[in-house]
């Protein structure tokens, strides 16, 4: 057969019409391939910037959350392959830290003001947390303030919550204009803080083991042991019930070896000679999470109340676990830990596991507690906390006195300081 010349001088008439629909048909595949691959590029582009914003450790712009530049109105996208809670401690002294000054907070309390007892250096708070593969989300105190409008937050636990709630206050009242209001109630147990026009509450109820216990008095409860009433939750949680947003923690009082448990099912307060059993902590501790589930699931409504539990902050008691004194702490400690892999001794990966255990079984019931794991970021801080620069409500011994690592509170932590990551931590995900 001969082969068609389908050049212009050489095509007859009917020839060339059949060359015009092939060449037209091949100018729309070439024209149809070129909008399929540009789109898949525009497409690609725009994920991969997208994606970038979220992985990258340069400095990004997030919703909610910008350091600088005008309040966002949505809240922060956190990634999935995002591990907040997994990275390092980085130097700056030119970012945003501290996010307060001491004298800026009418509301600070004592136990946590170190500059004002006596702490002489600061590099302690110029310190910045940054994850593995991408931004933490920076603090925008007056978008969170428009957020929270009209909100009860309520911190239950022990003084940590409470050094965690006062930092909360700390960070954002600043940016609450009108009138505020803190003071207490319930003989104690109740700590609030009030921003009157915005109808905001930010609070704190003193409950150290969640359920009842011999430590339930906010003044008196240094005891040599500890009793639990381990079945009795509603005498506090009646308090609970009317909030939006609960954060709970409940560890350092249960790390003693045993405890007493109450043998019935009732209340410390029905009768004082009840009788006890000798209890191992880590089973005591499993059956009041147990406890504390078992009213959660029954009282809160996921539709109107956010549920969170704070992990287990470090306890950087003995020096000796990151090479100093045998007989040291954190007293007179000014730098982090720099490796990233530190444990402390005193965090019982057996009472994390039992937490995580608790509230994995929760969420199969229909509710989720989120846990705000700060366990690894506060293991580095030996340099952080109070030790003795805060008011003591006993006088010293002549023996602390001479040697004040005695004296000295390595459980709780400066503020402004280390909580303070805490709440932006928490806020990234009340507010996400």
């Amino acid at each position: 057969m001969r082969k068609t010349n389908c050049s212009i001088g050489s095509c007859d008439m009917q020839t060339m019409i059949q060359c015009s629909f092939f060449i037209f048909f091949l100018g729309g595949l070439a024209t149809l391939s070129f909008y399929r691959n540009y789109n898949k590029q525009e497409v690609a582009g725009v994920l991969k910037v997208n994606l970038a914003n979220v992985t990258t450790n340069e400095s990004t712009t997030t919703p909610v959350f910008g350091h600088k530049g005008k309040p966002k109105s949505a809240p922060p996208l956190l990634s999935s392959a995002c591990d907040l809670f997994s990275g390092r401690w980085v130097y700056d002294n030119r970012s945003h830290y501290p996010l307060y000054k001491e004298h800026e907070c009418p509301y600070l309390e004592d136990t946590f003001a170190c500059q004002t007892y006596g702490r002489k250096d600061s590099k302690y708070l110029h310190w910045r947390w940054q994850p593995h593969g991408c931004n933490f989300p920076g603090f925008d105190a007056k978008t969170i303030v428009e957020r929270l409008r009209g909100k009860r937050l309520l911190f239950v636990g022990d003084s940590l919550n409470r050094n965690q709630w006062n930092s909360m206050i700390c960070m954002l009242h600043s940016s609450i204009p009108g009138v505020k209001k803190a003071g207490g109630d319930l003989n104690g147990l109740l700590h609030t803080f009030r921003a009157i026009d915005y109808n905001i509450s930010i609070d704190f109820y003193w409950a150290p083991m969640l359920v009842e216990s011999n430590g339930d008095s906010p003044t008196n409860h240094h005891l040599d042991s500890r009793i639990v009433a381990i079945k009795a939750i509603e005498t506090h949680a009646r308090h609970w019930v009317n909030s939006d947003i609960l954060i709970f923690n409940s560890y350092h009082w249960w790390r003693s070896p045993e405890l007493k448990m109450l043998k019935s099912a009732g209340s410390l307060l029905d009768d004082p000679n009840q009788e006890y059993e000798e209890v191992d902590s880590l089973s005591a501790y499993k059956m009041a999470l147990k406890t504390w589930s078992d009213w959660a699931h029954t009282h809160i409504d996921p539709l109107k109340t956010k549920l969170f539990f704070m992990g287990v902050t470090a306890t950087h008691s003995k020096a000796r676990d990151w090479g100093g004194m045998k007989k040291g702490n954190c007293y007179g400690e000014i730098e982090p830990v720099m490796d990233d892999g530190f444990w402390e001794s005193r965090t019982d990966p057996r009472m994390l596991s039992v937490l995580e255990s608790s509230l994995s079984k929760l969420k199969a019931r229909g509710l989720n507690a989120q846990i705000i794991n700060v366990t690894q970021l506060t293991q580095c801080r030996k340099d952080a906390h109070t030790t003795v620069y805060r008011k003591y409500w006993r006088p010293l011994t002549d023996e602390q006195k001479k040697n004040p690592q005695l004296a000295s509170d390595c459980s709780h932590w400066c503020l402004p300081g280390v909580p303070d990551i805490w709440n932006e931590l928490l806020l990234a995900y009340i507010l996400r």
